[in-house]
């Protein structure tokens, strides 16, 4: 796997000193400059026509991807490709966005909500695995301890706000597990660990609720038994890349230093 690694980077820093990758170069055409490359890492199922028009559709709905860097936006594509799941779309399953890193803009691959529960799904040992909004008018209360329980019954006219989260998991064995954050935490750890929280292109803020299921879900998968494929997936979570490979798990994540983010009108 590292000797595939090593030789897309390769390839990749040839391209560049060949003359092949260029800044004004579109899309369409770097794709086309790094065809074998790309190729090599994408999964069987995903051609590199497939591959450049999940690309083109990302720029049509963010065009502010068309300036981050070549290799950060197409890795963080490559991440998306390899989890099967669709960039940028209305299906929420995945999102590309624009961020200051270390000067430059650069593209951070983010799992949607759906995109997590369709990774979940992917394991037969996974039997249901669900999050719900609670709000203020709703009948809700859930125990800990030896004899967990949770119990919501929404009502269906006039909700109120929300007021928390919960996430839950059954496994095809009976095992279960839940976690439930109240609107305040939910906002107070999305700050803390999202750092593209107030970007107006962060999910945060166009899909909040799908977003805070998705944080409340990964809670509760922490009591689940986890495969190393699902593990792998979420490692690539919230990541800012810069090469190609096979397995983008296995490329490290590039540090953010810059704390801001880019901005619609910037």
């Amino acid at each position: 796997m590292s000797e595939i690694k090593e030789e897309l980077a390769k390839k990749a820093e040839k391209a560049r000193g060949e003359g092949k990758l260029t800044k004004s170069m579109s899309i369409a055409d770097l794709i086309k400059a790094m065809e074998p490359e790309i190729k090599k890492a994408l999964p069987e199922v995903i051609t590199p026509e497939r591959f450049t028009r999940m690309a083109l559709s990302a720029l049509n709905t963010t065009p502010k991807l068309k300036e981050c860097t070549q290799m950060s936006f197409l890795a963080a594509l490559m991440n998306a490709a390899q989890l099967g799941l669709e960039p940028n779309t209305p299906l929420g399953q995945a999102y590309l966005i624009p961020y200051n890193n270390k000067g430059s803009i650069e593209c951070q691959f983010q799992i949607g909500y759906k995109g997590l529960i369709d990774l979940s799904y992917r394991n037969p040992q996974m039997q249901i695995i669900s999050a719900q909004a609670v709000y203020e008018n709703d009948e809700f209360e859930y125990e800990l301890g030896l004899n967990p329980k949770l119990v919501h019954r929404p009502v269906l006219q006039e909700r109120g706000e929300v007021k928390l989260f919960y996430g839950l998991f059954k496994l095809v064995n009976g095992g279960y597990g839940f976690e439930v954050m109240s609107k305040t935490d939910m906002d107070a750890y999305a700050k803390e660990y999202s750092k593209a929280f107030d970007s107006s292109f962060s999910p945060w803020k166009s899909n909040y609720n799908g977003m805070a299921k998705k944080t409340v879900i990964k809670q509760a998968l922490k009591y689940a038994p986890l495969k190393t494929d699902f593990q792998k997936a979420l490692s690539t979570d919230e990541t800012i890349k810069s090469e190609l490979c096979s397995d983008m798990s296995e490329v490290p994540d590039e540090n953010i230093f810059d704390v801001e983010y880019v901005e619609e009108n910037a």
